[in-house]
Order: C-alpha cells, then structure tokens, then sequence
C-alpha cells in the first residue's frame, strides 16, 4: 500500500518489488532491484527514508524517519524480519539480522553485521566490518559493544547518548505526559495521509 503522508508520495524504481502487504508512507525512495516483502512498513514521520540499490528489507521490519532524523539505507543491505530501524544511517552491505534494533541517530559501518535481537543504541556510531553478537548491545560513539547482562555499564554510556533529547527533543525529567501529547499531535497529521492508487 502506497499512502501520501504531508503532502509527500513514495518514489519506487520501477525495476524495485513491494508487497502489496507492505505500507510505503510518505518521503520514502526505494532504490533499484530493491525487494520490500510482506508485512513490512517504510515511514516517513518527519524526515524522509531512503532505501539503496539491491536491497532486502523482509517481512514485519520497519524502516521509520523522523522529524530529527532521516533514514539512509544504503546498497546490498538485507534488513531481517521484524527488524526496526528508526532515524539512523545504515551503510553499504551491512546484514541487519532478525530482530534487530536501530535507533535515532545511529550509524553503522559499511560491511558490519547485527546478529539476531542486536541492538545498536541512539547516537552510536558502530564500525565497518564490526560484529554485533547475538542479542548484544552496541552504545557510543565509538560503539562498545556489550553482553545484555551488562545493564550497567550499558546505561552508564547510554545515559550520556542522551535518548529522550535525541528522539524527543526534551530534557529527560520531562513528564511523559508531556511528550505523549506532542507525539499524539504530531502522528495526528494521518488522518491527512491519503491511500494511492496502484
């Protein structure tokens, strides 16, 4: 399903494939020979997504820009099954396993690897060539990349990546009530969005 979101449309190359299960919302390119299978959804929510040449983004995984952060996906990359991938930069050739996690901020090196329920925390800048363990955790810049048991240390260096000023825009003693009224008012703007004919 190909939807208008803020008065932007998808752009697909011709020679690309989406499901007709998948959504495409929005400020969304999909590059050439790229494969968009069921279930899975392509988002622009403020800031435009673009997926390269050659890609495979499989079912139930979401690829989401936002307002802050655009999403660049570059060439050969293979994004697992309900993997989720939200405002970051993803370079050429890199495998994004089953479950993997992605957010705002990110990049990830051309060639690395996340492997199963990896996650790649905000504002961390993982390596060409590096190797997320399967559900380990990859935060800073440069990326430590660390076991799950290791919340501690893991919330030492997240702690300074800053989440709720990097995804929300607020100071983290902000009341959640408060940024869950300003989203509920920014994702409001859908009731706009307008379903494309194929």
């Amino acid at each position: 399903m190909l939807i208008e979101h803020g008065g932007k449309r998808p752009s697909i190359d011709p020679s690309a494939y989406v499901s007709p299960a998948a959504v495409v919302s929005g400020d969304v390119r999909v590059g050439s020979d790229t494969r968009v299978l069921h279930g899975a959804v392509l988002t622009s929510e403020g800031g435009a997504v673009e997926v390269g040449s050659r890609c495979v983004v499989m079912e139930n995984a979401v690829i989401r820009g936002t307002g802050r952060h655009t999403v660049r996906v570059g060439d050969h990359v293979l994004v697992g099954p309900r993997a989720y991938l939200s405002g970051c930069t993803v370079e050429d050739e890199v495998f994004l396993a089953t479950g993997t996690t992605v957010f705002n901020g990110a990049t990830i090196g051309a060639r690395a690897e996340v492997r199963v329920n990896g996650v790649v925390h905000v504002n961390t800048v993982l390596p060409a060539g590096a190797v997320i363990p399967i559900g380990w955790v990859a935060v800073g810049d440069p990326a430590q990349i660390l076991p799950p048991d290791q919340h501690d240390r893991i919330w030492a260096i997240q702690r300074r990546m800053d989440f709720p000023k990097t995804v929300w825009g607020s100071d983290r003693d902000t009341p959640q009530s408060e940024i869950l009224a300003r989203y509920s008012r920014a994702l409001g703007r859908h009731r706009q969005d307008r379903v494309l004919p194929e």
